[in-house]
């Protein structure tokens, strides 16, 4: 057999195993195509921000909700207040923003799929969906997490010190509160998805995950202390608790994903022999 053989014999294989390589592009074709992505994205979000602050006025009530709760169950005037002629409106348009970013992200995951697809086997491409699906799913799921288990008691704790003065609480402050919190478990629920990746690169894996558990506990006491906005027990634990949670979550992905490439690695050699 002559060696000009032997990339078509390659080539043979890979087709053979339902696989392809990935697209090859000259460096200006990736700026070019990193452009097309970028100004996509930013059409999303534009779009998204305008959708956004059209339904931001209709979200206010539900966004302090949870904070007139708590001021009703420790006996105080349920009534929020803003301090600069301009900072009911620039909450408004700040909300707008954020709400614009959720609605496009799917979108903006999705050109991110894009600019990475040319690069993968088929076999990789096909997980868009289950990616696009989890990334966001996750998302939301942090964020009512934070909504109607953390924020409540949150709110209760801050409110429940009672002395000689009255609190008066700015919409602006409160909305940086629960941002943070909100946006944070968001991202915290983002954890599988970071694991997944990591398994998939070989960066990780279940046994590792497992013999370095305690030192994950570590991180997650850190991570839970720097973006709990309370420094009681209590508060600190409900932040830990769904993290641990996500961390299982994190080591079964990762069981999967190493489980499926060694079924596809023992797939390829019996194909090779």
């Amino acid at each position: 057999m002559t060696n000009s053989s032997l990339p078509e014999k390659k080539a043979t294989s890979i087709m053979n195993r339902g696989q392809e390589p990935g697209g090859q592009m000259t460096f200006f074709e990736h700026l070019s195509e990193l452009r097309k992505r970028i100004i996509n994205s930013v059409y999303a979000v534009g779009i998204g921000a305008m959708v956004g602050f059209y339904l931001a006025q209709r979200f206010i009530g539900f966004i302090t909700q949870p904070m007139l709760e708590a001021l009703k169950a420790a006996g105080l005037e349920q009534k929020l207040i803003y301090t600069h002629p301009a900072g009911y409106l620039n909450m408004i348009i700040t909300l707008g923003v954020y709400l614009g970013i959720v609605m496009a992200s799917p979108i903006v995951l999705y050109q991110i799929w894009l600019f990475v697809a040319p690069a993968l086997y088929k076999h990789e491409r096909s997980a868009v969906t289950g990616f696009l699906f989890s990334t966001v799913l996750l998302f939301l799921t942090g964020i009512a997490f934070g909504y109607y288990v953390t924020l409540p008691y949150v709110l209760r704790f801050l409110v429940s010190f009672k002395g000689p003065v009255v609190p008066m609480i700015s919409i602006n402050e409160y909305f940086d509160l629960i941002l943070m919190i909100l946006l944070g478990l968001g991202l915290v629920f983002e954890l599988p998805i970071l694991i997944f990746f990591l398994s998939l690169f070989g960066i990780v894996t279940p046994s590792f995950l497992w013999k370095n558990f305690r030192y994950a506990i570590l991180v997650i006491a850190i991570v839970a202390a720097v973006i709990t906005p309370t420094p009681d027990a209590g508060t600190m634990l409900i932040f830990m608790l769904p993290m641990v949670g996500l961390y299982f979550v994190g080591m079964a992905v990762s069981a999967a994903v190493v489980r499926r490439k060694r079924k596809r690695e023992e797939a390829e050699k019996a194909g090779a022999g």
